[in-house]
This record gives C-alpha cells, structure tokens and sequence, in this order.
C-alpha cells in the first residue's frame, strides 16, 4: 500500500551531488569494443522501416526509427550496466539489458501497429534477435 496507503515513504539519500558527478564520469570512460559500436549501429538502423536490416516487424509496425541519440543513450545506460556489475568493458549483455529502456519510446509505430496493439517491447525484441546475435 506504498502509493495509496496513509504512511509516507521515506527516502534516504545514496550519494552527494559530487559523487553522482563522479560516477558519471566514471561511466563515460568505459570502454565499448568497436564491433559492439557497430552493433549498436546497425541495431539503430534496423528500427528503420526503409532500413535493409530491418525486420518484417519493423516494416510493418514501425512508422519512425530511433535517432543516433537513441544509440547514444543505449550506450550510455550499457556503461552504466556494465559499471554497476564491477565490469570496466561493455557487452552485449549490457546493451541487452538496457535496450527497452533507451529505445522504447524512441519508435513511433504505424497505423497498423497501434490498431493491432503491437508493443514496442515485442518489436525490439525482434531486432535485438536478429543484430545481437
């Protein structure tokens, strides 16, 4: 009953202002293999309806893609997965883990998609099956 209960939640501070300074620029200096930039890339341009990676899904369902800032926040949370899992290099598992979060809201989904109630989730599933592989 956290949200419609009487009581009042708590909150306890984590870290200071300059800490989460730090562990953002801690962050921002792991490493991202190449090959799993280029990943990134081609997963960004397989959201692409008109994309010759993109699959039927897509195609179908997908009106507008994600922008580079979507791979840039993709990578960015990936960092911070790998950081939080005492890892100073990123993997796929890391941009597995974090692709709903920074892309779900960055696609737009087509006529089709949003009368059938496709999901985002499924869709990136789906792209997240064919390029990380």
């Amino acid at each position: 009953m956290q949200t419609t209960g009487a009581e009042t939640a708590a909150a306890s501070k984590v870290m200071n202002g300059a800490e989460m300074i730090a562990a953002q620029h801690l962050a921002a200096e792991i490493p991202v293999p190449d090959s799993l930039l280029a990943q990134v890339s081609r997963l960004i341009l397989a959201t692409h309806p008109t994309g010759d990676a993109a699959p039927d899904a897509i195609k179908k369902y997908v009106r507008y893609g994600s922008s580079p800032r979507g791979g840039q926040a993709l990578l960015r949370l990936a960092k911070v997965c790998a950081a939080a899992d005492g890892r100073f290099s990123v993997g796929t598992d890391d941009v597995r883990a974090v692709l709903k979060i920074a892309l779900r809201h960055r696609l737009l989904l087509s006529f089709e998609g949003e009368a059938e109630g496709i999901k985002t989730d499924t869709i990136l599933d789906e792209v997240a099956r064919k390029i990380l592989s």
